[in-house]
């Protein structure tokens, strides 16, 4: 009896223990599962494998091709000679210009870019993965606040109701405590959807399966980063914002990309050139032919060697706009890194306002949730007693809802500001990784 009472405890553990121990996930939990199971991110590991695949290919054409060939001629009867030769080459093609090296050059310079683009990459989804983070956090705030409401405004209602059967009160003054509870229970049903909501758009971004919930971010992302060019002695020289900006140009993952393919456009202009150049080709082979009935005349084996070289002085201008092609590409890159590099400066400057913003709007809505908060408890004690009416309640409430709404909207865009910050200058997938 006690084993099958124990295999009953044992199932019914199993069967809620999904529930009971549904996982838990920090900020940083969701950025190490994010890096893990992205479809965007393998994407771009596979364009770096096949970078250093195309360095492969690279430093194959230096290399030269060893061939094996043979035959065998059968003749009919009425001719009966019959023979068979075979033999191996070796041959090796090359520019003067040595334009094979500046292809191994551009293929390494490739691989570095497609890493930097990963990197890139990364720091995208990793904030895409926070703003949906702090969205869930936001939807459970929202969900405690309408939970609260709907407290608070069942104690108004049960008041009104017992104020009107002592006949303190009137009847309009318990429909409207009704009517704005019932609001607030429509609202509560909302923020229960929009919690699930968010959840499941979490889940999907990061690649969560089952039930589970996120914990509050830590202490240390809500501090403001210090810019990394800032010592002690240029904090008193230079302004934060110059300073992040060089931070950005020094870090930003897609800044040092763009400047690698000018670096690729300007080898490609050499490469490009290098067909004016000659190419020379050098060959080597040993054959040995076999016939059948054998004469000796006949030469069973040879070894030769060849020298030659190609110089193409007419081809109808076709490398005449391969290189016009190639010096308007390494243009292209010069512009589309300058036009970047403005536009990277735009978006610090843009970030770290928008965090300053957030800031001194977070410190004021704070004060305004505790008067708010402070009002409606000095209301609702003047409604107890006589002292103040039903509509003074339910504006001490509204402002009381409107300020805690305000504020964790405010703290969490905040947080986030922090993190677009820290994106902006290029430090947010190095900072992650310090914490992983």
């Amino acid at each position: 009896m006690k084993k099958v009472l124990f295999l009953i405890c044992c199932f019914a553990a199993l069967s809620v223990s999904s529930e009971l121990f549904a996982g838990e996930y920090s900020l940083e939990d969701l950025y190490r599962l994010a890096l893990e199971n992205s479809k965007a991110i393998k994407i771009s590991e596979e364009n770096l494998y096949i970078s250093k695949l195309d360095k492969s290919r690279a430093m194959a054409v230096l290399m030269p091709t060893v061939t094996a060939f043979g035959s065998r001629t059968e003749y009919t009867d009425d001719h009966p000679d019959n023979s068979t030769s075979w033999g191996v080459k070796i041959d090796q093609s090359l520019s003067m210009s040595g334009r094979e090296l500046t292809a191994l050059k551009i293929a390494r310079e490739s691989i570095v870019k497609s890493d930097l683009d990963l990197n890139s990459a990364k720091e995208s989804y990793l904030l895409s993965v926070a703003f949906y983070y702090f969205d869930v956090l936001r939807a459970r705030k929202s969900l405690d606040i309408a939970n609260a409401n709907v407290e608070r405004l069942t104690k108004h209602r049960d008041a009104a109701r017992t104020r009107l059967r002592v006949g303190e009160s009137t009847k309009t003054v318990l429909l409207r405590a009704e009517a704005e509870l019932s609001g607030a229970q429509s609202e509560l049903i909302r923020a229960e959807n929009g919690v699930k909501l968010a959840r499941a758009v979490l889940a999907r971004t990061v690649g969560i399966d089952g039930d589970y919930d996120v914990r509050e971010p830590e202490a240390s992302i809500r501090e403001i980063p210090m810019p990394y060019c800032m010592t002690p002695v240029e904090a008193n020289q230079v302004q934060p914002i110059d300073c992040l900006k060089q931070t950005a140009l020094r870090e930003r993952h897609e800044l040092k990309s763009v400047e690698l393919d000018r670096q690729i456009a300007e080898r490609q202009v050499k490469y490009t050139k290098g067909s004016y150049w000659p190419t020379i080709s050098v060959e080597g082979a040993y054959t040995r032919r076999e016939e059948h009935p054998s004469t000796s005349l006949d030469s069973d084996k040879s070894v030769y060697g060849l020298i030659r070289i190609d110089y193409p002085f007419f081809e109808g201008g076709l490398r005449k706009a391969e290189v016009s092609q190639s010096e308007a590409r390494f243009r292209q890159a010069e512009y589309r890194y300058n036009d970047l590099k403005d536009s990277v400066n735009v978006e610090v400057e843009s970030a770290y306002l928008n965090m300053k913003t957030s800031a001194g709007v977070l410190e004021k809505l704070r004060a305004e949730a505790d008067y708010a908060r402070d009002n409606f408890n000095a209301v609702t004690k003047q409604f107890e007693y006589g002292l103040a009416n039903s509509l003074d309640v339910m504006d001490a409430n509204n402002l009381l809802v409107t300020s805690e709404r305000q504020l964790a909207n405010a703290q969490y865009d905040y947080e986030l500001a922090i993190l677009q910050l820290q994106r902006a200058t290029g430090t947010l997938l190095k900072t992650v990784n310090s914490k992983q």
